[in-house]
C-alpha cells in the first residue's frame, strides 16, 4: 500500500466520522393519523419524543393507537435511514463500501 492510498484512507475515515457525528444531531419527525401521533427520532434512531392526542386513548380498543404508532415510528425511521445514506454518500463521494448503508 503506497502513501497515496494511506493518505485517502485516512481522508476518508475522517469524513465518515464527521458523517456519523452530524447523524447523532438530526433529528427527524413523523407523524399518522393526520398529526394524532407525532414521534421525533435523532440520526441513531432512537425516539427523543412521542406525543398522542388524547382523544385516540380508549383502554377498551388500543388497535388504532397501535397501528398509527407503528406507521409513526417506521416513517421516523425510514426519513433517519435515507438521510444516514445521504450523509455516507456524500462523504464517501458515492462510492460503495460494504457494511456502510
Amino acid at each position: 500500500m503506497n502513501l497515496d492510498m494511506i493518505k485517502q484512507a485516512r481522508e476518508l475515515q475522517s469524513k465518515l466520522a464527521h458523517a456519523q457525528k452530524e447523524l447523532k444531531r438530526v433529528q427527524v419527525e413523523a407523524e399518522s393519523g393526520k398529526g394524532a401521533v407525532k414521534v421525533v427520532m435523532n440520526g441513531e434512531q432512537r425516539v427523543l419524543s412521542l406525543k398522542i392526542d388524547p382523544t385516540l386513548v380508549d383502554l377498551t380498543n388500543t388497535k388504532q393507537l397501535e397501528i398509527f404508532l407503528l406507521r409513526a415510528l417506521n416513517e421516523a425511521q425510514e426519513k433517519v435511514t435515507k438521510e444516514a445514506e445521504k450523509r455516507m454518500k456524500e462523504a464517501t463521494g458515492g462510492m460503495k463500501i460494504p457494511g456502510l448503508f
